[in-house]
């Protein structure tokens, strides 16, 4: 940008200059003053008597005009861009948005039940935009403040019919259960339930899923459990 504008102005000097060496042979740059005998230092008087003179100053004013409206416009554009940028960033760093499953085995593998809660170990990564899923805690921090839409599904199998395990789980914001899945083994062998919230979460918080005492959940490369959440809208 500031060689056009260099060049501009180099263009313009160069086509005044060569209309005082072209067009008026007999031009001066001194404006008459007490000692070339002319007492009147009024411009246009100096327009009349050395035209090649008053050209040049009048079009020196025009380039500084010129130079200083081209000097506001690129400011004026170079605000716009940065402000072009900055929403850019921020739809950038809003994106967020991650999907995981128990595992990813080619036969049935369970986990629990547990004497203990146990956050759920998922091993199967589908997406993790954003990085906000901590690997191996399998915690997701929000990294701004928005709605997001939580989803968790949980599957079981019990192995036989009226077994007392069931398929549950918790979704806790920061330690808290606010909603869990659930479906107790009573007529057949396989148990399997889903919830889907959208929620409020601010810069921080953490979401994760628990494994309650006397809850067991079972998957393969079908990925029957799944705990999947993502960025609705930023505020």
């Amino acid at each position: 940008m500031d060689d056009v504008r260099v060049l501009f102005l180099s263009a313009v000097v160069f086509l005044c200059l060569a209309e005082a060496v072209f067009v008026h042979a007999d031009y001066s740059w001194v404006w008459p003053d007490s000692t070339s005998g002319d007492s009147n230092p009024n411009p246009d008087d100096v327009c009349i008597s050395d035209k090649a003179s008053c050209g040049c100053c009048m079009m020196q004013q025009q380039i500084h005009r010129m130079k200083t409206f081209f000097n506001t416009s690129l400011n004026e554009l170079e605000k716009e861009l940065m402000k072009t940028k900055k929403v850019l960033n921020d739809v950038r760093g809003s994106r967020s948005a991650f999907s995981v499953a128990l595992t990813n085995s080619d036969g049935l593998t369970c986990m629990g039940p547990f004497r203990d809660d146990k956050l759920i170990d998922y091993k199967h990564v589908f997406i993790n935009l954003g990085g906000g899923l901590q690997r191996g805690h399998w915690v997701f921090t929000a990294p701004r403040s928005g709605v997001y839409s939580i989803a968790l599904t949980v599957y079981s199998d019990a192995g036989s019919p009226g077994n007392s395990l069931a398929a549950c789980a918790g979704l806790q914001i920061n330690g808290k259960v606010v909603a869990g899945p659930r479906e107790r083994n009573m007529q057949d062998q396989e148990d399997s339930a889903t919830i889907v919230v959208a929620m409020h979460l601010n810069a921080g918080d953490q979401v994760a899923v628990n494994l309650p005492i006397g809850c067991f959940l079972c998957d393969d490369k079908s990925h029957y459990n799944t705990f999947t959440g993502f960025l609705l809208y930023a505020h």
